[in-house]
């Protein structure tokens, strides 16, 4: 089968998705179960898939959605533990102290924390943490899903300390370590730390106008129900604010990956340019003449929220009616407790976090310990795989945090029981969309491992062949969409570096370009296509108790996508054609 033939057929499944989740706007729920048939049925008629390795990559992406499952239930316990205890009262109180002004909450949470989250954990948990906390602070559901999923998408280069390139490139590049070493390079790992380098000046470009960006999202879709009430106005008055924002975190951020190593750009970045901008906003500058808030709640519409209701006061009383008594310890004394006191759940995740990644023997532990992993081979006798590695995965640690908040915030045993119980009920919907979509990755993934199959590769790599083909020398314009196209299928810019940046370096060498120029490309899609991947943003609907509304979140953050990759396309073309041409 030609190029030409299979390229439209391995778009089947993404023009089904696109159609019924954007187009119709079906629910995840009801979309996905049919895109993953249209992806069985392509593989089984076009690339001659036998119907068990359909079937065995279908079961290992079920195992993927059981981890990204974990992560949910562990965002949600903890978000309701600190719902019942009365802590949110507290940390909503403490941003009041430097601002109650929701344009600033977006740019201290939806952008400065989930950056930092995503540096320390990365595979959905900054959404997954994030949105939930807006939500808790008032924000429309929808809106803090929007804003917590753009914000965190220039972290997800170094996310996870470093994952996407230490894993993402150093794997695929390996098949292309003699051409590497042609280019001068001691190691693939050298490779990839200069290419992670040229990864972080065009995302840390692109980055400066994120929390811009993010705000702008936020207060132009939500700060009016009428569309013709909507204003840019209110946006562009925090456009110091976020412009400095986004400086004080690119600094770091490029510094660090050139001079430090890919591991800790996202984390130094978050730190540094937040406590900045905390400081500044402290000492009275940058913040808003006049406080913006979102219209009244009796006039939201009902696609805004979801079963969790927005706003501190609300949600401790939602607490109190499922079972949690809202008059324990913690719940009592809210309003007393002290801001260390409330924050200390998140204070002990991010502990957490850091220690079971950045310490190596823990790490190694627990991703390689007796029954650390439950793992399944050669799935149905095919050479499929997969594991979950329920000790590594930050599900276990939000859980872990959700525990120690207990007497810490001196929570009653109703209390608990009701978080608990809340936090599981709220997880059944989203579990069949996670599934599907997961285990329709995998079947367009796994096309080219069955014995016989054709040498054109997997629907994934055909779609990006199709892709380079069509564009010839114009196709550093648009080598970010590749790195799109494999983070929205994927969901995880990890897994669509490691599937596109073996190929962007071989397309560079084809047509005579700068491999690492072009390597470094792909992570620009692949970050921001995290903010449209359908997995990412059911799992983060989920936390915030809104189910099926999948596609409007898609079609809402094609806004930023459109920007991201556009931009990006252009200073691709600039830096390869005139300023670095001579880069390897």
């Amino acid at each position: 089968m030609t190029l030409s033939a299979s390229a439209p057929l391995a778009l089947v499944p993404l023009v089904v998705v696109a159609a019924l989740l954007v187009g119709l706007l079906w629910p995840a729920s009801r979309a996905m179960p049919v895109a993953w048939a249209a992806a069985a049925g392509v593989a089984f008629l076009a690339w001659g898939m036998p119907p068990e390795w359909i079937l065995a990559a279908s079961v290992n992406g079920a195992m993927a959605a059981v981890e990204i499952l974990w992560i949910v239930l562990g965002a949600l316990v903890l978000l309701y533990t600190l719902m019942n205890s009365g802590a949110v009262d507290r940390i909503n109180a403490g941003f009041a102290s430097i601002s109650d002004d929701r344009r600033v909450q977006v740019v201290l949470l939806g952008f400065f924390l989930a950056t930092f989250i995503e540096g320390v954990a990365g595979f959905g948990t900054p959404a997954a943490v994030v949105a939930p906390l807006l939500l808790a602070l008032g924000f429309p559901a929808f809106a803090a899903v929007v804003a917590a999923l753009i914000g965190h998408a220039v972290a997800t280069v170094f996310g996870a300390v470093g994952t996407p390139i230490i894993v993402g490139f150093q794997q695929p590049l390996d098949a292309v370590s003699e051409a590497i070493g042609a280019g001068g390079f001691e190691s693939v790992a050298a490779y990839a730390t200069a290419a992670g380098g040229w990864a972080a000046v065009f995302n840390g470009l692109l980055g400066l106008f994120i929390p811009f960006i993010a705000v702008v999202m936020v207060v132009y879709f939500f700060g009016a129900v009428d569309a013709e009430e909507r204003s840019l106005g209110p946006a562009l008055a925090v456009a110091p604010l976020c412009l400095f924002a986004g400086v004080a975190f690119a600094v770091p951020y490029v510094a660090s990956a050139w001079f430090v190593g890919p591991e800790l750009p996202s984390l130094i970045a978050s730190m540094a340019g937040g406590g900045a901008v905390v400081a500044t906003l402290r000492a009275g500058y940058l913040l808003p003449d006049e406080e913006w808030e979102f219209p009244p709640r009796e006039e939201w519409p009902g696609h805004w929220v979801g079963s969790i209701e927005p706003g501190s006061e609300t949600a401790s009383a939602e607490a109190a009616t499922t079972g949690g008594t809202g008059g324990g310890a913690g719940g009592a004394d809210g309003a007393e407790m002290s801001l260390l006191r409330a924050w200390s759940p998140y204070v002990a995740l991010v502990v957490l976090l850091i220690g079971t990644r950045v310490i190596d023997p823990i790490a190694t532990f627990l991703q390689e310990g007796p029954g650390m992993t439950i793992a399944v081979s050669n799935v149905l006798g095919t050479d499929i795989g997969g594991a979950i590695g329920w000790a590594y995965v930050p599900g276990t640690w939000l859980l872990a945090s959700a525990l120690i908040a207990v007497p810490v915030l001196g929570m009653s045993t109703d209390e608990v029981t009701s978080a608990w119980r809340e936090a599981a009920g709220k997880i059944v919907s989203p579990a069949v969309s996670l599934v599907f979509v997961i285990a329709m990755v995998e079947v367009m993934l796994q096309t080219a491992a069955h014995p016989g199959a054709a040498a054109d590769g997997s629907m994934i790599v055909v779609l990006a062949d199709a892709t380079a083909s069509t564009f010839g020398a114009a196709y550093p314009l648009f080598a970010p969409v590749v790195g799109t196209l494999g983070a929205f299928i994927a969901g995880s810019i990890t897994v669509s570096n490691v599937t596109f940046a073996a190929f962007q370096f071989e397309i560079a060498q084809e047509l005579g370009l700068s491999t690492q120029l072009l390597v470094g490309a792909q992570t620009v899609g692949a970050a921001i296509g995290n903010t449209i991947a359908i997995h990412n943003v059911i799992a983060a609907l989920a936390t915030v108790g809104l189910v099926g509304k999948t596609g409007r979140v898609v079609r809402l953050n094609l806004i930023p996508v459109a920007y991201y990759v556009g931009v990006g396309g252009l200073l691709t073309a600039v830096f390869v054609y005139v300023l670095f041409p001579g880069v390897f």
